[in-house]
């Protein structure tokens, strides 16, 4: 296995569409493959997998239960930092239990899950409480409805943004001195951190004391389904992205092709809009919001034994709302037109090959922003496929955590 840290500079090619005149076949064909789900049954029969301390967090109704987990090592004034792990979608924080304890022997960790996602899913969250009641196997098939209200990403910022508040507050309990506080963040956690980062620039006291942040293949860019599914999904991915990317907002391109994209978008991201939102409400989500296909394991780690966990884990929410999709491909699209602006320090590792979160978003961040910070720093897995770099063989997987400690650690003392 390969690691390289170059950055591709020449330009990444604009996603450009053919065949529009396709479109309403190809979005039948988008929404005619999700209906196995159906027939979709998910059961639980062990608790959630839990570790470190429970914090419980108080905060709204509308946002959910909210609980922390915090490792801190055997001596706790020894830590040098605070570590915050945000996980991915669809999956939950309780999977991050080896990783905390490869923090923890410097640092004190801290994670929690997403909003809809894990114990924040009010679903998940009773059927943990009725097997540590006794109660036998539950079924969680109707997990994916808590994504009822995510039209955009929000939910799950405020949810980060009292998690980070409380992250702070704990390392402060446990030292005289402020210690710097490093976010760790996977994939979709990532997209709703830097989005989120962004939105703090009125509160300069809370984003010093981010000190960095790792971002393990971010969603900065669409998925790309390898394969025949590819054949048929990805004109519809790139037709929808293309459009959403245009909406509105030139791009400096040639008259014409300035006209026929803003016709092409405002055509196709209302019908879009609507079919998504349409094929999430009541009666119509159950058959036509899509399972999780078998192609994601195989490119999520390369070892067998994680992937066979991840087949047994009834605890990672295996459907997803329409609704959802389309508002996460918006909420690129949106972080794409501001990235230049990100001005955290950061850590940024992704493959080359990942269709979850294509190298292509990284590479176009990296461009723009990796010139704003000295210690901004790029680790690309050449010619690898996966997409879960924190659970990939041995030794990849110890190699990368302790370039993440190094980082952090050259991050804190640049700023003593």
């Amino acid at each position: 296995m390969q690691l390289s840290t170059r950055v591709e500079r020449q330009t990444v090619p604009e996603q450009t569409i053919r065949g529009y005149g396709h479109v309403m076949i190809l979005i039948g064909i988008f929404l005619f493959l999700p209906l196995s789900g159906c027939v979709h049954q998910k059961f639980v029969s062990e608790p959630y997998p839990r570790w470190g301390k429970e914090v419980h967090v108080n905060q709204s109704e509308s946002d959910g239960p909210l609980l922390l987990r915090m490792f801190s090592p055997a001596n706790s004034v020894q830590a040098t930092a605070c570590v915050l792990l945000v996980h991915g979608m669809n999956e939950h924080i309780g999977r991050y239990g080896e990783v905390a304890q490869y923090f923890v022997r410097k640092f004190i960790v801290v994670g929690f899950d997403h909003y809809a996602h894990g114990l924040s899913n009010p679903v998940l969250q009773q059927a943990d409480s009725a097997l540590a009641s006794g109660s036998g196997e539950q079924q969680v098939g109707d997990a994916y409805l808590a994504q009822s209200p995510l039209k955009n990403l929000e939910p799950l910022r405020r949810n980060l943004d009292r998690a980070l508040r409380e992250t702070i507050a704990l390392c402060d309990v446990e030292s005289e001195s402020e210690r710097p506080v490093f976010i760790i963040a996977h994939s979709l956690g990532a997209l709703v951190t830097a989005s989120y980062l962004m939105q703090l620039r009125d509160e300069n006291a809370l984003l010093k004391r981010v000190r960095g942040i790792v971002f393990l293949a971010p969603a900065f860019a669409v998925s790309e389904p390898p394969g025949w599914r590819g054949w048929m999904a990805n004109p519809l991915i790139k037709l929808s992205f293309h459009a959403e990317t245009h909406f509105l907002h030139p791009q400096n391109e040639p008259l014409p092709a300035l006209i026929f994209n803003q016709v092409v978008a405002l055509v196709t991201v209302p019908i879009l809009d609507s079919l998504f939102e349409m094929a999430s409400w009541p009666g119509l989500r159950s058959f036509l919001s899509p399972v999780s296909p078998e192609w994601v394991q195989d490119y999520l780690t390369d070892s067998e034994e994680e992937k066979a966990r991840l087949r047994a884990d009834g605890w990672i929410v295996r459907r997803t709302l329409l609704r959802f999709v389309k508002g996460i491909e918006a909420e690129i699209v949106s972080f794409r037109r501001h990235m230049k602006e990100f001005s955290t320090p950061y850590y940024l590792v992704y493959s080359e090959q990942d269709p979850i979160t294509p190298a292509w978003g990284s590479r176009d961040f990296a461009r723009a922003t990796l010139q704003s910070h000295p210690d901004n720093e790029v680790l690309i897995f050449s010619n690898l496929q996966y997409h879960q770099h924190l659970f990939l063989k041995e030794p990849a997987r110890s190699e990368l955590l302790m370039n993440i400690v190094q980082w952090m650690e050259q991050r804190m003392q640049a700023t003593k």
